[in-house]
């Protein structure tokens, strides 16, 4: 890990992989900024990394927005951001914001952050955005015609929970490529992680066999713990990029990972981030 700190910006870190990603940075002389939805746990995981609470909401949109002021106002640098927020929801439900959840909380508010500290971002020395996704991207079968309705109510005829993830996964994979083609000539770096099987509270709601196992003791014996989940968001955020490692790529046990071919599809990407722009009222 690198000797020089930086600063760090931790979504969902109120617990799992989020909070055991902010206490290793902090311990490893980063300057940490803890970021989550719930105030009692964000704050204790903050005071026990000796870092700086935010709180926001990612099922509204609004609040993103008022992050990342913020943040910016509070963080004259931000160095590396840790787009870690994200969850499964059991059944099909729609923000205030008019858009279905898995899709908003995954995908749309960390792409919205990112498009918000962007120009702090690229005044850093080395900036990174490192993004939490997971191997459930490779059961995706997300199509460019499909990315051009994602998260609108034509989601409702072929609504599957864990399909729902599978494509947010996927489109974190596709953010990561696209956000690497357009900014790293600017000196942004990106990269996607698979964090494996943690035992967190993650998916704990869910009713189904995934659910399930997450809950079940087997489940807590082979899965891994959150600081072992936690690595490769680690090593990203706090090593150099470009220096220590390649940016645009897919992370999972510290290796570059094989990857489901639409997360190779420039034109998928594309488009996603198109589509993604203009939900966000950015295009």
């Amino acid at each position: 890990m690198t000797h020089h700190p930086r600063t760090v910006v931790v979504t969902g870190a109120s617990d799992g992989i989020g909070a055991a990603a902010a206490r290793a940075l902090a311990a490893a002389g980063h300057e940490v900024v803890v970021v989550g939805r719930n105030a009692e746990r964000t704050r204790r995981v903050a005071a026990e990394a000796g870092a700086t609470a935010h709180l926001a909401d990612f099922t509204d949109l609004a609040q993103v927005r008022a992050l990342a002021d913020e943040l910016l106002t509070a963080h004259p640098r931000i160095d590396a951001l840790v787009n870690n927020a994200g969850g499964l929801f059991p059944e099909l439900t729609w923000t205030q914001d008019g858009l279905e959840t898995t899709f908003q909380v995954d995908h749309l508010a960390p792409f919205l952050l990112t498009h918000l500290l962007l120009d702090r971002l690229l005044a850093s020395d080395g900036p990174a955005v490192v993004t939490t996704s997971s191997a459930a991207h490779r059961v995706s079968r997300l199509t460019t015609a499909d990315a051009l309705v994602l998260g609108g109510r034509q989601d409702e005829r072929r609504y599957v929970p864990f399909r729902a993830y599978a494509d947010a996964k996927l489109a974190n994979l596709l953010f990561t490529r696209e956000l690497h083609r357009r900014y790293h000539r600017a000196g942004l770096a990106s990269g996607a992680v698979h964090p494996g099987g943690v035992a967190t509270s993650f998916a704990g709601t869910s009713h189904d066999l995934f659910g399930w196992f997450y809950r079940s003791p087997l489940g807590q014996r082979v899965l891994r713990t959150p600081e072992q989940g936690a690595a490769d968001l680690v090593r990203l955020a706090g090593e150099r990029p470009d220096v220590d490692w390649p940016s645009g790529q897919y992370w999972a046990d510290g290796r570059i990972a094989r990857v489901n071919h639409r997360g190779d599809d420039p034109t998928l990407a594309r488009v996603l981030w198109e589509r993604s722009e203009e939900l966000l009222g950015l295009a």
